[in-house]
């Protein structure tokens, strides 16, 4: 049975542009980073840089919509960037992008190559289904911090990403907590790309297309499903 996802109304008011793609494999095999997988981020890096050809990430119009929508829900997009910019930040800087293991690897690197806001978490630790709400600023979020357990609350209007057990993303898609990530020992996972407009619906499904090959080829066997593209109403 595939897992439940849904944006709520006020989602879909605040950003009217939203469209997301799922990616929803069961059977996978994770592991380490790998060479292959290496490979495919420094590819990822050198994507982007042909895309920006010479401007900042944030300049780009992409993630300038992600900054605008930051801005109206609260947060403060130079301080806490959504997933993609941030890895393209580090994309072009002396550090690189990190090799986190296999599979995280791979979404990545379709992140970076997209430039667009991707996603990983493990359903087996998913708690009912997932929904992209605003939170009340009561729900938990429970993160690592010092070596110590931690649990923070959104703020009030923030955007975030919940199950039933409590909030699994803070500021849409800026920090993915511990409990629903996707480990070495993960075999089955959902994929999200999430994009705004000026982003055709086209290029997120392409991407999608892309990462489902990726998930694929690394996890011979494995039972994937693409959904398309849902645009908001």
């Amino acid at each position: 049975m595939a897992l439940s996802l849904t944006v709520s109304d006020e989602v879909r008011a605040l950003a009217p542009g939203f469209t997301h793609v799922a990616i929803e494999a069961h059977g996978l095999v994770n592991g380490p980073s790998t060479e292959a997988s290496s490979a495919l981020l420094d590819d990822a890096a050198r994507r982007l840089a042909a895309r920006l050809d010479g401007r900042a990430p944030h300049e780009d119009p992409h993630m300038a919509a992600w900054r605008e929508v930051y801005t109206a829900f609260g947060s403060k997009p130079s301080r806490t960037r959504n997933s993609a910019e941030a890895l393209a930040k580090r994309a072009l800087s002396d550090a690189g992008l990190p090799r986190i293991n296999l599979l995280v690897d791979l979404y990545n690197a379709i992140s970076v190559a997209h430039l667009i806001p991707v996603g990983g978490e493990d359903t087996d630790r998913i708690r009912g289904g997932m929904t992209l709400v605003r939170a009340t600023g009561a729900e938990e979020f429970v993160t690592v911090a010092g070596g110590e357990e931690v649990v923070e609350h959104p703020d009030a209007g923030e955007v975030v990403w919940r199950d039933e057990a409590g909030v699994t993303c803070r500021r849409w898609n800026w920090r993915q907590g511990p409990r629903t990530r996707l480990t070495e020992e993960s075999v089955s996972a959902i994929f999200l790309l999430e994009s705004l407009a000026p982003m055709p619906v086209a290029a997120v499904e392409a991407a999608g297309a892309e990462l489902a090959e990726l998930v694929e080829k690394f996890s011979p066997g494995a039972r994937i499903d693409v959904r398309a593209a849902e645009p908001a109403s």
